[in-house]
């Protein structure tokens, strides 16, 4: 019986938000999983790791950042991410040049062969969001993606409240 069989067949709705919590805590580690894994097969299949692609999808979305401005959006420190740039930029997917508002700041962007990469990337990856949610009826695949992103919107803002510190949390 899959994790989410488990979690569904016992859920029930007067349920404890203990129970909930550790249900939805069972499910997530199981999307997780998956989405690591197809993500890291899906991936390797190009010239980039996992976290690199995530780099560029950033620079991507975001045109324009600043090394700081990436760390963040992945949740890495600035040294990581440095060492992803460089990576990138070696490979010819990104490149560096003074940023156009601040003149210590350095600007970073993909360069077209990296927006190619990451469009073909993304090809791939929503094909496979295709194949999955093709058997769901449009308004449950609406509820999917209204309710994973509240989540991952609620779950962002307590990451940069608590400044990604685990530790803040009552034990």
């Amino acid at each position: 019986m899959s994790i989410l069989q488990q979690t569904t067949t016992r859920h029930d709705p007067n349920s404890s938000l203990e129970a909930d919590a550790l249900a939805l805590h069972r499910v997530l580690i199981e999307l997780k999983r998956a989405y690591q894994f197809r993500d890291r097969e899906c991936i390797c299949c190009y010239d980039v790791s996992v976290t690199q692609c995530w780099a560029l999808e950033a620079l991507v979305r975001c045109e324009v950042l600043t090394l700081n401005e990436l760390a963040a959006e992945l949740y890495l420190e600035k040294s990581t991410a440095s060492r992803v740039v460089s990576a990138l930029e070696r490979k010819g997917y990104v490149e560096r040049a003074r940023h156009p508002e601040d003149g210590r700041a350095l600007a970073l962007r993909a360069t077209e062969g990296g927006r190619r990469l990451y469009r073909d990337i993304e090809r791939d990856l929503l094909a496979q969001e295709r194949e999955l949610l093709e058997e769901f009826d449009p308004q449950v695949r609406g509820a999917m993606v209204e309710l994973l992103g509240g989540l991952a919107e609620a779950a962002n803002s307590r990451l940069i409240a608590e400044d990604g510190k685990c530790c803040s949390l009552p034990r």
